[in-house]
């Protein structure tokens, strides 16, 4: 069978007698083609490359290779047309969730955003960048240099990716203003109550004189790379309108007070011919201001649970959906997926991104149907209502204890679904992690990636946001697990776990990462096998893990410090140490529970 590039191009046409491996290629720019575009021809002539410009020169090449690759290349032409779908196709990874990848990690991902040709890289940052003027905020972060970036950024321009600074102003902000000199800008100093419970202030008031200091921030991290685009954030300013802002609020509407202080920062950079993106989660929901939005500001769309998925809540229990309502999410939104919000803009004329998620987060071992239904769904409604790009987002909830290999696979999804819906929303995504990801010759690896991604389905249990493995690992009073899995669900759960673990064991991976690969998803298997154990024990008693048996509680602590050891170790082979006691105190709730019951 002739060999099939990665990602599956828009047009394949084969036929008997290909070219020599050192056949010489012929190049020609075609202004006619699509931007981004390219024709490759191989046959017993040679090689040709018609390209619209330096980009699609670069895909074709690269197409070129992989067919080179393949033993059937010379007997074997090829005439293949390819072009995007979006002209912005890009990866966001969350850095500000305590993990803090190292070089070796950032360009393992450049490596693998190359190959799923995304064009922008974005590294999501709250106080993980080494900020000259406030040490105090980024001390034991760990954060990313103005070494690393430029660094980075030349990796990048040669593998012909943007790198894109994303650095939120406006919500999720609680690392600065968790320190008494930032305390005065927030909008409530004291906190705020959300979902039942009291947190920490997260929201700049919008202010001209916090307007002023996210500027600053702003300009000391684009002076690191080359591109005229920026992600300012701005998402869930959850206080806004509760505390400073109160009054203006009331008398101008939330949204006018949410969009003046965002086009107050946007403005600058603007003028200055940046393109801006911004998140539109509160943007959108008011039409009031679709008429306001200036020229080069891109609102992005996001929305990281698939519309089946969302149903499945909303239709089986009424505790998931009544907590996340209580935390202000629109429900029925959910339900109706990209496509309302995207028409909303695509109406108004305004140039917007959609940006659906990796669901590697709040899971362990990741969401990945729910992550594939819902790249897919950005990439429909992105396409019928006019989006100029797509994001794929990788985030880092609760601590970011997923091993970075549970997104791998999204990514290779995204990135291909992104460049041509049509020919690759029916992907052997194992195949293609197992070929040219992870170079597995036993060609297990991948498919164990696409099991470990379903475990989660195996509990019963529909819930937004994450798993019954996480929600088991970190308690959270505010989303309780709406019920407990049934006995079976727990042992089918378990022997898929047991499964992978056995297929993992029998893999031959040959690239760099190969053994830690192996390693971290056999860890992040352990984990997982915990959490069943912990659920286990709770659906005994129809409890908390407070009320278990004091003995069954004694033996899961014992197995909480080598759990812990090894996700230390392993987290070390990936990313750097600042933020890794944050995100272990993520277990202490669990482990309490626990030692309440082991004490009982």
């Amino acid at each position: 069978m002739p060999t099939a590039p990665f990602p599956a191009p828009r047009s394949l046409t084969t036929y008997p007698g290909g070219a020599p491996a050192d056949a010489p290629v012929t190049t020609t720019l075609d202004p006619a083609l699509p931007a981004q575009g390219y024709r490759l021809r191989t046959g017993p002539e040679g090689v040709s490359v018609r390209h619209r410009d330096p980009a699609g020169l670069r895909y074709a090449l690269r197409t070129l290779d992989q067919l080179r690759a393949a033993p059937d290349f010379p007997e074997t032409g090829y005439d293949i047309s390819d072009h995007p779908d979006f002209e912005r196709r890009g990866f966001m990874l969350d850095i500000s969730r305590d993990r803090v990848p190292t070089r070796r990690t950032l360009a393992r991902w450049v490596e693998i955003l190359s190959l799923a040709r995304f064009n922008q890289f974005e590294l999501y940052t709250e106080h993980t960048y080494a900020f000259a003027d406030h040490q105090q905020v980024w001390q034991d972060a760990s954060p990313l240099t103005a070494d690393d970036l430029r660094w980075l950024d030349a990796r990048c321009t040669a593998a012909g990716i943007d790198l894109v600074v994303n650095q939120n102003t406006f919500g999720h902000m609680e690392r600065f203003l968790a320190h008494p000199p930032y305390a005065h800008r927030a909008e409530n100093p004291d906190g705020f109550e959300r979902g039942g419970a009291h947190r920490p202030p997260s929201t700049l008031a919008p202010t001209p004189d916090n307007a002023d200091f996210v500027h600053s921030l702003l300009t000391e991290v684009t002076a690191h790379v080359r591109a005229r685009r920026l992600n300012i954030g701005a998402d869930e300013p959850f206080e806004l309108g509760t505390g400073r802002s109160r009054d203006q609020a009331r008398r101008d509407g939330l949204g006018t007070v949410y969009f003046d202080y965002v086009t107050t920062v946007l403005r600058p950079w603007l003028d200055a011919g940046y393109t801006v993106q911004f998140w539109a989660d509160v943007f959108a929901r008011h039409p009031e201001l679709l008429d306001q939005v200036p020229p080069g500001a891109i609102p992005v769309i996001w929305q990281y649970d698939a519309p089946q998925h969302a149903a499945e809540v909303m239709d089986a229990d009424s505790t998931e959906a009544g907590a996340w309502q209580r935390r202000g999410t629109d429900l029925n939104r959910l339900r109706d997926g990209f496509a309302a919000h995207g028409k909303l803009l695509a109406d108004a004329r305004i140039p917007y991104w959609v940006a659906p998620g990796a669901g590697n987060w709040n899971g362990i071992l990741g969401r990945l149907d729910n992550a594939v239904e819902n790249m897919v769904d950005a990439a429909e409604a992105g396409l019928a209502h006019g989006a100029s790009g797509y994001l794929l987002t990788s985030w880092g909830d609760n601590g970011m204890w997923d091993p970075p290999s549970v997104a791998f696979g999204p990514a290779v999804f995204g990135g291909a679904a992104s460049w041509c819906l049509d020919t690759n929303r029916d992907l052997d995504l194992g195949a293609v992690l197992d070929d040219h990801v992870l170079l597995d010759a036993a060609g297990l690896a991948g498919s164990v990636l696409e099991r470990l991604g379903g475990v989660y389905r195996l509990f019963g249990i529909p819930l937004l946001n994450g798993s019954p493995v996480a929600r088991a690992l970190f308690p959270d009073p505010s989303l309780p697990l709406p019920d407990l899995p049934t006995p079976a669900a727990l042992d089918t759960a378990a022997g898929a776990l047991a499964r992978s673990r056995l297929d993992l064991s029998d893999t031959e991976l040959a690239a760099a990462d190969g053994d830690l690969v192996v390693r971290e998803l056999m860890h992040a298997i352990d984990l997982a096998e915990f959490a069943v154990d912990v659920l286990r024990a709770r659906a005994a008693v129809g409890a908390g893990a407070d009320a278990i048996p004091a003995d069954t509680a004694r033996r899961l602590l014992l197995r909480l410090p080598p759990l812990l050891a090894e996700q230390r170790a392993c987290w070390l082979l990936r990313s750097r140490p600042g933020g890794l006691d944050d995100s272990l105190t993520r277990i202490d709730p669990l482990r309490h529970q626990l030692l309440r019951a082991a004490h009982r």
